[in-house]
């Protein structure tokens, strides 16, 4: 299907645009000092990096509105931008140095906190962690936690629908979210914040934003559900002889701990072993190597660590009994339980200082997921000799991270260029074709775009630009991310 160009964008003068710009954030809420900009032009991983007009950091709303209208008018593209922490290159701006950032950190209130709703309601630039300090403060928790908390933002989780490590029961971000409030392409202001269980006013416009990383609005404050806190809490590291022994553990569990059981990750002995070269401090959690290791959270609000840690405890030695596991050790306390954690959130960093490697977040379902690492893991390695290939995480809720170190001596950068993009194509084929997504919870951002054309559904990727050019059509909400506008290249 032929679809029509998008409208070109107004000339632009940028000395007019930034002095309008300055006028109304003032010289807190813009810059365009290079030093003070330069940290917000590459992203985490070190794979993109870009050039700004300027960078702007709105402390309200009203600015954000405000702000966008100006952009429009002009036409200069934005970047929305939360922690800047983001896997997928979708907060770094392309190289032509037309864009602005647009920096929510200034944007960090929690507007309110309801022990008695279970909600609280924050602005975009809240940092995980804070939020879930403030739930903590009131008796309750924000059900929803990764190794970036002290860095991602409450926008950016919303804008890439995050995952995170509670997903098994919790679901992701997606499920978090009650209300909405966003700034349009047009610089209307949507309020969707009322926290209604039953409302069927039409369609739920903030599913269509979360997970749309601001391709479609900009995430200015959010409603949120909280739950009570935890009374109990039990964790676990198990050594496993196998991945398909890890599916057969978490079934068992799922039968045996319910509710309770909260987060069910994997960890290949590779893994692990980086992580303790790359932490001195770092200490493997049993005496013996194990091929892979299983790390189990159990949580409660109605029973107490005692009670949790005794079923735990006699699931895991009926497993020991059965020949399913080879080894498991309980934590015996807070402490013990988060240095179990610090090894499972300590991976991505730990493999990233061995050297360059393609990182690919995908999912399958759960029931085909050990067989899809086995078969995944031979193939890639066999058609890229010299490569490693491991898969870490999320197996609870189907999600993997599938990574494939370089050959010793690839030089970083030049090998990511060259033989890393054949071997993404060819790890993105086999997730396809095993029914699969290409992205489970880090987004598309820049990097995966080109791949999403070549895999999705057609008609999917037709529907979802008009969608981009009905919101956007000029194009100017987070260029070259996610979703091209009908016509673009």
């Amino acid at each position: 299907m032929n679809h029509p160009a998008p409208p070109p964008r107004p000339a632009l003068c940028a000395d007019t645009f930034l002095a309008d710009a300055q006028a109304l954030l003032g010289d807190r809420g813009l810059t365009t000092d290079p030093d003070r900009m330069d940290a917000w032009l590459t992203d985490w991983r070190g794979r993109y990096t870009g050039r700004a007009l300027a960078l702007a950091a709105p402390a309200s709303t009203e600015e954000v509105a405000a702000l966008v209208k100006l952009c429009a008018a002009h036409g200069v593209p934005i970047v929305p931008q939360g922690g800047n922490s983001g896997m997928a290159g979708g907060a770094t701006p392309d190289a032509t140095g037309t864009a602005i950032i647009l920096s929510l950190r200034r944007m960090n209130a929690v507007r309110s906190l309801s022990a008695e709703a279970g909600q609280a309601v924050c602005e975009a630039g809240v940092v995980l962690q804070t939020l879930h300090e403030a739930a903590e403060a009131a008796g309750l928790r924000f059900p929803l936690t990764l190794g970036g908390k002290g860095s991602a933002t409450i926008g950016g989780l919303i804008s890439t629908n995050a995952g995170g490590t509670q997903v098994l029961r919790h679901g992701t971000m997606r499920a978090q979210v009650l209300g909405l409030e966003a700034v349009l392409a047009t610089g209307e202001v949507l309020d969707l914040m009322t926290p209604l269980k039953k409302d069927n006013r039409g369609f739920d416009l903030k599913q269509l934003l979360i997970g749309s990383e601001g391709t479609l609005g900009i995430v200015t404050a959010a409603c949120l559900r909280l739950l009570p806190a935890a009374t109990g809490r039990a964790t676990a590291w198990i050594g496993l002889g196998g991945i398909v022994e890890a599916r057969t553990l978490l079934r068992r569990m799922e039968r045996g701990l319910r509710d309770a059981l909260e987060g069910f990750e994997v960890v290949p002995a590779h893994c692990l072993g980086s992580v303790l070269a790359h932490q001195p401090s770092a200490r493997a959690p049993l005496g013996e190597r194990h091929a892979w290791n299983a790390l189990i959270e159990c949580v409660s609000s109605a029973q107490d660590s005692a009670t949790l840690r005794e079923m735990l405890e006699s699931a895991l030695g009926a497993a020991l009994e059965d020949g399913l596991i080879a080894d498991a050790v309980i934590a015996a306390n807070h402490t013990q339980a988060e240095a179990f954690w610090a090894l499972r959130d300590g991976i991505s960093a730990a493999e990233r200082a061995l050297g360059p490697a393609m990182q690919h977040d995908i999912s399958v379902p759960v029931e085909a997921m050990p067989e899809f690492i086995l078969a995944a893991v031979s193939d890639v390695e066999a058609a890229f000799p010299g490569t490693r290939a491991v898969a870490f995480g999320h197996l609870g809720d189907g999600n993997v991270h599938f990574h494939v170190l370089a050959p010793e001596g690839a030089v970083r950068g030049v090998w990511e260029e060259a033989d890393g993009k054949a071997v993404s194509a060819r790890v993105h084929d086999l997730v396809t074709a095993w029914g699969g997504s290409i992205s489970a919870e880090h987004g598309i951002g820049q990097m995966k775009i080109d791949e999403l054309a070549r895999l999705h559904d057609p008609v999917a990727l037709a529907v979802m630009g008009r969608i981009k050019a009905a919101l956007d059509p000029d194009g100017l909400l987070n260029p070259g991310k996610l979703v091209r506008l009908p016509g673009q290249a």
